[in-house]
């Protein structure tokens, strides 16, 4: 079976950005409310935060449910793991997920400044300096023969499409501007190329843009 790398539930502001300027330790969307963004998600019934019974079927649940399927591993640029730069001055850091991040696979941080492996709960976080091609060979690797979810930020996103490494993709657009901030796109046509896309309306409000291969 094709291993595939894809792309899902990357939350993009109406002029195309995934987050806001200036990210810190305790607002890893900068500037921007996370909730403007990521709202349709928490509503499902699917979502895994959920302490209450009840939530929203249907597409946005649908597409709640699919972030886990088949997926055995992830990559993530280091931006989307922290707000340091630079070399690590403080190894303390350990992401913005608390002591149960939600991937609980292998996930393959992409950053300049290698530091030690480490595991929390079913999640292991490997640094890596390495390009695309190679970073999806390791991930598929420790994947074992199921798929790869190519989690963000917009430039590790825009980098791998760059690099024609992506098979499928989907991308949720909330109805708020952000005016400033890490860009994903000016607008959903410019992941055109060498792709099929359709933008499918959800009556949360967002608009859910899937790519996939031609």
């Amino acid at each position: 079976m094709t291993q595939l790398l894809r792309g899902h539930n990357l939350m993009v502001s109406a002029d195309g950005f995934g987050a806001g300027e200036d990210p810190s330790s305790t607002r890893p969307f900068g500037h921007a409310d996370p909730a403007d963004l990521a709202s349709w998600a928490g509503a499902t019934a699917s979502w895994p935060n959920r302490t209450e019974p009840g939530g929203s079927r249907g597409l946005d649940d649908h597409f709640t449910r699919e972030f886990h399927r088949n997926i055995d591993a992830e990559i993530m640029g280091r931006g989307k793991f922290g707000p340091q730069r630079g070399p690590w001055e403080d190894l303390s850091w350990q992401g913005w997920w608390g002591d149960e991040p939600p991937f609980r696979t292998p996930v393959f941080v992409l950053t300049h400044h290698v530091r030690p492996s480490f595991s929390l709960g079913g999640t292991t976080f490997h640094f890596l300096e390495a390009g695309p091609a190679e970073a999806l060979t390791r991930a598929k690797e420790a994947a074992a023969g199921r798929d790869v979810r190519l989690g963000g930020g917009p430039s590790t996103v825009r980098a791998f499409f760059e690099a024609g490494l992506i098979d499928t993709l989907h991308v949720a657009v909330a109805p708020v501007r952000l005016g400033r901030g890490q860009r994903l796109w000016n607008a959903p046509e410019d992941f055109g190329d060498g792709y099929h896309h359709e933008s499918v309306p959800s009556p949360s409000g967002v608009v859910h843009h899937l790519y996939w291969r031609r």
